[in-house]
């Protein structure tokens, strides 16, 4: 790859599989960073950098994302990747640690959450797609994401990719462009589906505190309305909008990203 990760990078063998991470700080408290659907590891360094300053931070790439081994197809359910994780933690020697999820990584915190509430500690959720049966589709299709792993394939650079992202520094662009053709397409349109043929509800109720959910404020994926339907399907659960974000969170809104985060663990720290 072009762009190298400037965390260490290490591999751990996991429910059958060889799963690549990256590792930022020594803190005590532990967070492990769950990504999107098209989002290795490194496209999280610069949120892991900052919340190293604080805690130990660890970065996975997710089954058929970065360079962790590719399932086989239909093994992209919601439960094969909370089954990675729990193996995942227990190869690396994680005791409870936080996790963070965003988007798919979002549902697989959740997923996880609920079906091994004794492998983890806090719960962050961050915008998760609500989308499932019987409920709206997810707002953007599944052609760009398969549009740009082609691209992404045939030697995209930053300028290929900065349409379908305006906002981002020139290094995020270039991680992107260079590490999207790691993500398998099968990985990714199995996924997607699966955005619509799992339900987000069905484990949302179960995941117990210290447990919170951050929103883009002005994203499609989360409204107003449906953000109200997650704190009523689980009143333990925190659920914060972040402003001048959509689903982008920590690229649209890094420092309210951040200190809405380190408020959510010093809250559970706390209690």
């Amino acid at each position: 790859m072009r762009v190298q990760p400037r965390g260490e990078r290490a591999f751990a063998t996991a429910n059958g599989l060889r799963f690549h991470y990256l590792s930022y700080g020594v803190g005590e408290l532990e967070i492990l960073i769950l990504p999107g659907i098209t989002s290795p590891a490194i496209t999280w360094e610069f949120v892991a950098e900052e919340l190293a300053r604080d805690y130990r931070v660890l970065t996975m790439d997710l089954r058929g994302r970065g360079l962790s081994d590719r399932g086989a197809s239909g093994t992209y359910r919601e439960t094969d990747y909370a089954l990675d994780v729990a193996d995942f933690m227990e190869a690396v020697g994680l005791v409870r640690p936080v996790v963070l999820g965003r988007s798919m990584g979002a549902r697989i915190a959740t997923a996880f959450g609920a079906l091994y509430p004794d492998k983890h500690g806090p719960l962050l959720m961050v915008d998760p797609p609500l989308c499932g049966p019987g409920r709206d589709p997810y707002p953007t299709p599944i052609e760009p994401y398969v549009q740009q792993i082609r691209q992404a394939n045939a030697g995209a650079t930053a300028d290929d990719i900065r349409p379908f992202f305006p906002t981002w520094t020139d290094e995020q662009l270039e991680i992107r462009a260079d590490w999207l053709a790691t993500c398998d397409e099968t990985a990714v349109v199995e996924s997607y589906h699966n955005f619509h043929a799992e339900d987000f509800f069905e484990h949302w109720p179960r995941c117990r505190a210290p447990v919170g959910l951050l929103w883009g404020g002005d994203g499609p994926v989360i409204t107003p309305s449906s953000a109200a339907e997650v704190a009523r399907a689980n009143p333990e659960a925190t659920v914060t909008a972040i402003p001048n974000a959509g689903h982008m969170i920590p690229w649209d809104n890094l420092p309210s990203f951040l200190a809405e985060t380190r408020a959510f663990l010093a809250d559970a720290a706390a209690g």
